[in-house]
Parts: structure tokens; C-alpha cells; sequence
């Protein structure tokens, strides 16, 4: 199925993600204090490789039904209540997610039409923003997803 096929990818993609994070984080470390010579702009590929990482496994917390969730009295509901709630918590999880993506999309546009790029490296910006908004777009299908099928 496609949606395990992009699972998959995701996972492969914030494994690699991850990998790079403590590769910079550990090469920085051993430069600053064995060498005195820290890695030059880690900081920021730390705050970028963090922000795509986020977003990255966003859709897989989706998929996995791995939000916190707080059920005061959900085990004194009946289960048609539950279930109804679920539903309703799906939708306006899928609402939020949506107006996200569309909000991190006109980012990218902008982003696009200015050329921002970061301070110190000059990474193009645009494209972490629209890893954000297709992670958002994704989360809010999974979510739909389960909150319709999950029992």
C-alpha cells in the first residue's frame, strides 16, 4: 500500500535526519573543545536539521495514533461516544494541520519571491517550509484516517 511505502520513506528520512543532527552536534563538540576550532555554522544547521526533523515525524506520531491524548472520562463514556468524539477530534486535528500547511505554504512563497536564506550558510529556506506544510497535509490524512477506521 502507498501509505506504507511512505511510512517507510518518512522513518528512512528522519533516521537520516537524526544521523546528520548527531554528526553535527558531535563533530561541533569535538572541534570546540579538543580542537578549539567548532564547526562553523552549526548552530544553524542544527536549527534547520531540528525543524525538518520535527516536521518529518509529524505525520508518523499521526499515523501511530501517538499524540498526547488526555481521557478524563473516557472510560465512564459509552463506547458510541467515544467513537464519536474521536471523529470529531480527527476533523479538528485535520482542520488545524490543514490551515498549517496553508500557512507554512504562503510562507514558502514568500520565501521563494524574496530568496530568504539563512543568516550564516545562505540555505534556501523555501524548502523546509514546504517540507512543513506536506508534513502537515500528511498528518492531517493520517489522522483523518485513523480517527475513521481506529475503533
Amino acid at each position: 500500500m502507498i501509505l506504507n511505502r511512505l511510512e517507510t520513506s518518512l522513518l528512512g528520512l528522519a533516521a537520516v535526519l537524526l544521523l546528520a543532527l548527531m554528526a553535527v552536534t558531535g563533530i561541533d563538540v569535538i572541534g570546540r573543545y579538543l580542537l578549539n576550532a567548532p564547526l562553523s555554522g552549526a548552530f544553524e544547521m542544527t536549527e534547520l536539521l531540528l525543524g525538518a526533523l520535527v516536521f518529518t515525524a509529524l505525520p508518523l506520531v499521526s499515523r501511530n495514533g501517538a499524540h498526547v491524548e488526555v481521557d478524563l472520562v473516557a472510560g465512564v463514556l459509552p463506547r458510541a461516544v467515544n467513537r464519536g468524539l474521536g471523529v470529531f477530534a480527527a476533523l479538528v486535528s485535520a482542520g488545524v494541520l490543514c490551515w498549517f500547511a496553508w500557512t507554512l505554504l504562503m510562507l514558502m512563497l514568500g520565501q521563494i519571491h524574496d530568496g530568504a536564506r539563512s543568516v550564516s550558510m545562505g540555505v534556501p529556506l523555501a524548502p523546509f517550509a514546504a517540507l512543513g506544510a506536506a508534513a502537515c497535509l500528511l498528518s492531517a490524512l493520517f489522522g483523518l484516517i485513523r480517527g475513521f477506521t481506529h475503533d
